[in-house]
């Protein structure tokens, strides 16, 4: 089973997001939002050790399921525009009905490290699913580009 695949959508990006547990589902929605965003990482020549790496903590709540992911995603995308870094790894520490507690762990952003793939406007409720299913969970999500 894929993390996520890309489907097609007018003018906006949509995402079908997949985990065998919950964790790893919101775990995988973190991976494709910056996937979506930023093309790849350049070290230019720098040892990971000169890069300085960034941790956080966040905890996120929401009326169920859908408006969690919905929520986690917009915090995520706060993390980029507002606090200006990448995140390149998400480890959800715990996912329950209403709240999610998460670390994340990235860089600062540098315009000549990350290329900007695509720029997203906003995270949408318009076809918004999060289930679970045989095989584990699934998500879909639209992106406002």
């Amino acid at each position: 089973m894929p993390d996520y695949k890309f489907f097609d959508h007018t003018a906006d990006i949509g995402v079908e997001i997949f985990g065998r547990t919950k964790k790893e589902l919101f775990a995988n929605a973190a991976r494709a939002l910056f996937d979506i965003i930023i093309e790849n990482i350049k070290n230019n020549g720098r040892s990971a050790g000169e890069i300085k790496v960034r941790q956080k903590t966040i905890i996120i709540e929401g009326e169920d399921a859908a408006d969690l992911m919905v929520n986690f995603l917009r915090e995520l995308l706060y993390v980029f525009n507002g606090e200006n870094w990448v995140v390149n790894h998400c480890e959800v520490l715990d996912c329950g009905k209403k709240k999610l507690t998460a670390n994340l762990t990235g860089a600062t952003y540098n315009r000549v490290r990350h290329l900007i793939k695509t720029e997203i406007k906003a995270v949408t409720y318009s076809g918004l699913k999060v289930e679970k299913q045989k095989s584990g969970w699934k998500a879909r999500i639209i992106f406002d580009v």
